[in-house]
């Protein structure tokens, strides 16, 4: 089969197109057939070995779109030639990819709306929107909640999905104004250059500060997300975009504030717990098929253009989800 390769640690240009092995699913995995595959931050640090490294060489590519192929060993509820969604054991970037069954969704189930395209941009970024409000955060209605890089795919789906939990009060950042306008659509009350982002949260809210920030730009922004929480606030860290060093966190100044620090990984969660991506997975699901989500897809590349579609992420110049076209 064909697939994008990462052969060599380093930049975009180590991905190369080869043919590879047709694999096999395992007991209680699912092969796909794979029609579209989204461009994730995490594929860029994989590629570069800094981030769930693995042996050389590998295809990258978490979340994929496509109809089944193949059921492994103890598979049941879904079928071969069946729509679906899937979390990839990190090999989308190719004609077929492997899943687990569990973190396999059904497109079938729900309304037509819901094409292959919009689909491939929902198993990494929806969850882990939602995740992040309702299990991480724990947002209760009438909350306030800041977002960073809000442009991005997990920047306009956590806006909608903000909204959708209660939110009172949501507002973005992002690099630039450009950026800005396109992220205000996807559930904004109010979206703003980072470089000031201190001052104007506390300045849109009276002083009283934030419920909840996302923050996966890391430092400085991480730590400057402190200083506007509210009482009783929490920020959520998802990555480290910036790859600054990281800048430590005192758990006394937490508890002296009333401020809480909480961490969340959509990769590790689906090597520990995958049910609980799965349980996450079916609640957007419902909220995508109802039109509460709207799914954006903002480029779509040649599976052969995977370097092209790396920059455009590494150069910080894209908005909304990539995609990589296979079939």
């Amino acid at each position: 089969m064909k697939a994008a390769v990462v052969t060599r640690f380093g930049g975009p240009e180590v991905l190369e197109m080869r043919e590879m092995p047709l694999p096999e699913p395992g007991p209680g995995q699912v092969l796909i057939q794979v029609t579209y595959a989204g461009v994730n931050y995490a594929d860029l640090m994989a590629r570069r070995g800094t981030f769930h490294a693995r042996p050389l060489p590998f295809i990258p590519g978490y979340e994929v779109s496509g109809t089944i192929q193949a059921l492994g060993e103890g598979v049941e509820g879904l079928h071969i030639g069946q729509p679906v969604a899937a979390l990839t054991i990190q090999a989308g970037y190719a004609e077929f990819a492997v899943a687990q069954a569990i973190l396999t969704f059904p497109l079938d189930t729900f309304s037509s709306s819901i094409d292959l395209e919009q689909a491939a941009s929902f198993p990494a970024v929806v969850p882990t929107s939602y995740d992040l409000l309702a299990n991480a955060a724990r947002i209760r209605a009438g909350e306030s909640v800041l977002i960073h890089s809000a442009s991005g795919g997990i920047g306009t789906a956590a806006g909608q999905i903000a909204r959708a939990l209660g939110a009172r009060l949501v507002l973005g950042t992002t690099s630039s104004e450009e950026k800005a306008a396109y992220a205000r659509s996807f559930g904004y009350d109010q979206v703003f250059p980072v470089d000031d982002f201190v001052q104007t949260v506390m300045s849109l809210t009276a002083g009283k500060g934030i419920d909840i920030a996302l923050d996966a730009r890391g430092e400085p922004t991480r730590s400057q997300n402190l200083s506007v929480l509210a009482p009783f606030g929490r920020l959520v860290v998802f990555g480290n975009a910036s790859d600054n060093p990281e800048k430590p966190i005192s758990p006394n100044d937490l508890w002296r504030s009333n401020k809480a620090v909480v961490g969340y990984s959509i990769t590790s969660l689906s090597q520990t717990a995958p049910h609980l991506i799965a349980q996450t997975a079916q609640q957007a699901l419902h909220l995508v098929a109802q039109g509460a989500i709207k799914l954006a897809v903002s480029q779509t590349f040649p599976l052969e253009q995977a370097v092209e579609a790396h920059r455009r992420i590494e150069s910080r110049s894209h908005v909304g989800k990539l995609l990589l076209r296979v079939k």
